[in-house]
C-alpha cells in the first residue's frame, strides 16, 4: 500500500482513515497492463457497511479470478472526507489503485435500498461524473446498477446506463467481458441487451395516459427483449464462493465468515419481495458448505462463521449441517451464528450447546398480531408455535425475547394490532408463571416496521398507509404496550412512504431524486442524516405527488413500472394470492407441493417438488 503525499495529508485530518486505504488482507492487486477492462464495484454507503455485503465478496471474488478483469472496490466517503476531499480538489477513487474512478470502464453500483439512491449521485458527482447518462460521453465510465432494486429499474433510469437483474455471478463476468474491443458505448450496448437480465433504459421509451398511468412501453431499439427475464443461477453448489475474503482493518457492521446455505424461499409469505424474486430453492451441497466454511475461517482468521439465507433451518439437511459446523467451529475456538432459525426443539438444542450459559436475545418474527392477518400475509405460523418456543426458550435461560412485527399490511385492524400487546404480554405472563419473581430480569423488544408495498409481489397492488396513519398506529401501540418489562421501537413513517415512492416509482420520480440530491439528501438510510424537509421541497419544487405512487390503490390491469422486468413467476399467481389473501386463505409452503407460481418454466424447483 503506497500513498501519495497528498492522500497522506487528507488522511490525517479525517476519521477512520483506515476507510479509505485499501491493502487489506486478501484484497487483489494487478498489473494494470495485463489487464483489459477495469471495474470499480460501488457501494453506496460507508466503507462498513459495504464490507458487511456478501455480495461485494462474492462478485470481487468471481471478476478477480479472471485475468483480464481487475475489480477495485469504492465506498460513499464520510462527509469529513468528502469535504476535505473537495478542498484538495481531489476526486473519489478506488481502494485497490487510488485511481479517479472516472478513469474506469465500468463502475457498478448495488442497490440494496431505495433510500441509498442520492448517495449513487454523490458518488458520481465526487467523481467528476456527471449524474444523468445523457451528459456522459464516450469519455466516461459506463454506470451499471444491480441488486434487489434493480427490479424496478425506472426510477433511476435517467441516471444509469445498464441494469443487471437478477442473480449476478454469471452475468457480470459476461457483461465485463462484453466490454472489451466495443469501440462505443452504444455497440457494448447493443452486444449485451439481449442476455437475460441486463436492461438498457435508453432503449425504451415509456408512454403515459393522461390519468399519469403507463400505457406501455415503445422500444427504440428493435433488437431489445420486449420484457428482460431476470437471470438465474440454476446450480448454486457449482457457482463461485469466496473463501479467501478480504479482511478489514477496522470493524464492519457484521464482522465474521460468511457461507451461503441455499438461495430462495417457499414460504410465500405475501408482503416478501425476496420470496419472490428469488424462486426457487436452490440448495449447496452439505460438503461444499463444510468445505467453504473451513477454507474461509483457515484464510480469514474470524472469530464468527454465520451461515446466510432467508431461513436458515428449512435446510433440507439441517441438523447434520449445523452439528457439523458446531464441531469446526468448537474446534477453532469461533462462534457459530444460525440466524432465521426455526424455533422448533432441535433448533433450540442447537442454540443451547452455541451459546451455553452466555445466551443472547431470542428473535421472532410473527409480523401480525392475530391469526387471521397472519393467515392474510401468508405467515403460516400459530399463537401455539410463538406460545411453545417462548416456553422452551424461558426454561432453558433467555431472558431476552425480541418481536418484529409490521403496521399497514393490507386488511389490518386496530383489533389486529392490540393483538401485538396481547402477545407481548401473554409472554410476560408465561416468565412469570414458570420463574416467578426469578424472572424479574426479563425483558421483551417490540419492533414494528411499516408496510411497503414492494414490486412482483402479491401486495404489489396494496395502498400504503399515510403518513398520518402510521402516526395513529404508532401512538396506539404505545399505549397498548406500556407493559413492565416491554419496550417498544416502530420504524419512522417519512422514511418508509419515501422508500414506497421508489419501490413502486416510474422514470417521472427521477426530477425529485435529482433535486433533492440538488438541495444536499446524502445517507437517507441513517437517521442523524435524514432530511424529510428537504425530501418535502424537493417534491414541491417538481411538481411531483407521493401519493400517486404510494397511498393510491392499483387495479390488475394497471400497467406497472416494473412490468418491463420478468420475475420468472406467473403475475397470474400474484394475483391469485392476493385474491387468497383478502379470504384469509393460506398457501402451503411449496417444498410440500408445487403452488405453480411459474419459476419451472426456467429454472429446477428443490428436489422433491412436483413440478407442474
Amino acid at each position: 500500500m503506497i500513498l501519495d503525499k497528498e492522500l497522506d495529508k487528507i488522511l490525517k485530518k479525517v476519521e477512520k482513515p483506515a476507510r479509505y486505504i485499501g491493502g487489506e488482507a486478501n484484497s487483489v492487486k494487478k498489473a494494470l497492463e495485463d489487464v483489459k477492462v477495469r471495474v470499480g464495484f460501488a457501494f453506496p454507503d460507508t466503507y462498513e457497511i459495504g464490507m458487511s455485503y456478501m455480495g461485494l465478496q462474492i462478485l470481487y471474488n468471481i471478476l478477480n479470478k479472471n485475468e483480464e478483469i481487475y475489480c477495485e472496490r469504492v465506498f460513499a466517503p464520510a462527509g469529513d472526507m468528502a469535504e476535505i476531499m473537495k478542498s484538495f480538489s481531489r476526486e473519489l477513487f478506488t481502494l485497490e489503485t487510488f485511481t479517479p474512478v472516472k478513469e474506469l470502464d465500468i463502475i457498478g453500483f448495488t442497490l440494496q435500498y431505495e433510500l441509498s439512491y442520492t448517495n449513487m449521485l454523490y458518488m458520481l458527482e465526487l467523481g467528476g461524473i456527471p449524474v444523468y447518462s445523457r451528459e456522459r460521453g464516450e469519455e466516461y465510465p459506463v454506470i451499471i446498477a444491480g441488486g434487489p432494486c434493480a427490479f424496478n429499474p425506472e426510477p433511476l433510469a435517467d441516471f444509469v446506463d445498464v441494469f443487471l437483474v437478477g442473480d449476478g455471478e454469471e452475468l457480470l463476468e459476461e457483461v465485463c467481458l462484453a466490454k472489451i474491443n466495443c469501440i462505443s458505448k452504444e455497440e457494448f450496448y447493443k452486444k449485451i441487451c439481449r442476455l437475460d437480465g441486463v436492461y438498457i433504459p435508453s432503449f425504451y421509451n415509456v408512454k403515459y395516459r393522461e390519468d399519469g398511468t403507463i400505457e406501455g412501453y415503445e422500444k427504440l431499439y428493435q433488437e431489445a427483449p420486449d420484457r428482460v427475464r431476470r437471470a438465474v443461477v440454476q446450480d448454486v453448489d457449482k457457482a463461485e464462493f469466496p473463501v479467501n475474503n478480504i479482511v478489514p482493518f477496522i470493524d464492519t457492521v457484521h464482522d465474521r465468515s460468511v457461507v451461503e446455505t441455499f438461495r430462495g424461499c417457499t414460504r410465500g409469505c405475501r408482503f416478501c419481495q425476496a420470496g419472490m424474486i428469488y424462486r426457487p430453492v436452490r440448495e449447496r451441497k452439505k460438503d461444499t458448505i463444510i468445505k467453504i466454511a473451513d477454507r474461509q475461517l483457515k484464510n480469514t482468521g474470524h472469530e464468527e462463521l454465520s451461515l446466510l439465507s432467508l431461513s436458515t433451518s428449512d435446510y433440507s439437511e439441517f441438523e447434520e449441517l449445523a452439528t457439523r459446523l458446531m464441531n469446526i467451529c468448537k474446534g477453532r475456538n469461533v462462534a457459530l451464528s444460525l440466524p432465521s432459525l426455526r424455533l422448533d426443539s432441535f433448533s433450540f438444542k442447537v442454540l443451547e450447546e452455541i451459546q451455553g450459559y452466555r445466551k443472547s436475545g431470542l428473535t421472532f418474527a410473527p409480523e401480525a398480531g392475530s391469526q387471521r392477518l397472519r393467515d392474510v400475509i401468508n405467515k403460516n405460523i400459530t399463537e401455539e408455535d410463538i406460545y411453545g418456543a417462548v416456553e422452551q426458550a424461558i426454561e432453558l435461560g433467555w431472558e431476552h425475547i425480541k418481536l418484529y412485527f409490521m403496521a399497514g399490511l393490507p386488511g389490518e385492524t386496530y383489533e389486529d394490532l392490540a393483538g401485538i400487546g396481547k402477545i407481548a404480554k401473554e409472554i410476560m405472563d408465561i416468565n412469570f408463571r414458570i420463574r416467578g419473581r426469578k424472572g424479574g430480569r426479563f425483558r421483551v423488544t417490540v419492533s414494528v416496521s411499516n408496510f411497503v408495498p414492494k414490486p412482483h409481489t402479491p401486495f404489489q397492488w396494496a395502498a400504503q398507509d399515510k403518513a398520518e396513519d402510521f402516526v395513529k398506529k404508532h401512538n396506539f401501540l404505545s399505549r397498548e404496550l406500556k407493559i413492565k418489562g416491554v419496550s417498544f421501537n416502530y420504524h419512522e413513517t417519512v422514511t418508509s412512504n419515501l422508500e414506497a415512492v421508489f419501490a413502486r416509482g416510474d422514470r417521472r420520480v427521477g426530477v425529485v431524486l435529482a433535486e433533492a440530491f440538488r438541495l444536499g439528501c446524502r445517507f437517507d438510510g441513517w437517521t442523524e442524516h435524514f432530511r424529510g424537509d428537504l425530501w418535502e421541497m424537493a417534491f414541491e419544487n417538481t411538481g411531483i405527488a407521493p401519493e400517486f405512487y404510494t397511498s393510491r390503490q392499483r387495479e390488475y390491469d394497471e400497467v406497472f413500472p416494473w412490468d418491463i422486468i420478468d420475475p420468472l413467476i406467473h403475475k397470474e399467481f400474484l394475483i391469485k394470492e392476493n385474491e387468497k389473501a383478502k379470504e384469509a386463505f393460506v398457501t402451503p409452503d411449496c417444498r410440500n407441493g408445487c403452488t405453480q407460481c411459474g419459476i419451472n418454466r426456467y429454472a429446477k424447483c428443490f428436489e422433491g417438488v412436483e413440478n407442474a
